[in-house]
């Protein structure tokens, strides 16, 4: 399918890996102009050359840590405007709520709140004046159910989905739109840490420790494994584009069946 992203020029925060590297490879497939952001420039560089191999389209990285403000200011001098703007920049933890201090809650909202909403502000209003753009949320399925030793991140979860909502709210009759994405746990290079700090076995291998993490802690996963990063990539990718003008201010799963809900 063509997307016609062709000449769109995308900017994806901290997509040297994970989802975020996935993101930037669908848009850069599908001929979108990409600036890559991270704080390593070997990381950087080594994304931006696999990405440039496998899609045949050349991608900018820019070294900047999106979750500053100094970070952000390296980032607006480096790319004064964007037609479409991912804040996929996200941190997580499973912690115990008695533990978490409050530079605990501080870190998790620059980071993943504060950072989204300082890049939307700068981008957003060159958008409405170019009356074509798209800001795209990466969130998380925990925005609505709420892990008890992930409350922290679940929070501001849902604080991306307000921002979205709110922002998509003032894209009335123009061709803006704003919306979230809520991929459920995805496979990353960090996950079997992860996977690690919350199973009562923590010396299995991965694939033990996958099953055990669906059977005791997302049971009402429809498909009982983790999410591929790509396949957040494409939503995003569809997202981002002209075919997607009718989708605005809606929060999107890419959970598989997590969230017991309709919508």
């Amino acid at each position: 399918m063509n997307l016609k992203l062709n000449g769109k020029s995308a900017l994806v925060t901290a997509s040297s890996a994970g989802i975020g590297f996935e993101i930037a490879k669908a848009l850069a497939a599908e001929g979108a102009d990409v600036i890559l952001t991270g704080r390593v420039q070997e990381k950087l560089a080594q994304a931006a050359a696999e990405i440039e191999a496998s899609t045949g389209h050349a991608v900018r990285p820019v070294l900047a840590d999106a979750a500053t403000e100094q970070g952000a200011e390296t980032l607006f001098a480096a790319v004064p405007t964007v037609d479409i703007l991912v804040n996929n920049l996200g941190i997580y933890e499973s912690k115990p709520f008695a533990a978490v201090t409050d530079d605990d809650w501080r870190r998790f909202f620059d980071v993943n709140v504060v950072s989204g909403a300082r890049l939307s502000r700068h981008y957003f209003q060159p958008m409405l004046d170019r009356n074509w753009g798209r800001i795209i949320f990466i969130s998380s399925e925990s925005a609505f159910m709420i892990p008890p030793t992930m409350i922290h991140y679940s929070v501001t979860k849902a604080a991306q989905v307000n921002i979205a909502r709110g922002l998509a709210e003032m894209t009335k009759g123009t061709g803006v739109t704003v919306n979230s994405v809520l991929p459920g746990p995805t496979r990353s290079e960090n996950i079997v840490d992860f996977l690690r700090s919350v199973s009562e076995h923590p010396e299995n291998p991965p694939e033990a420790l996958e099953e055990e993490f669906f059977r005791r802690h997302r049971s009402t996963s429809l498909i009982q494994r983790m999410i591929e990063g790509e396949e957040v990539g494409s939503l995003v990718a569809y997202l981002a584009s002209p075919l997607a003008a009718a989708t605005n201010g809606a929060a999107l799963r890419v959970e598989g069946g997590l969230l017991p809900m309709v919508g």
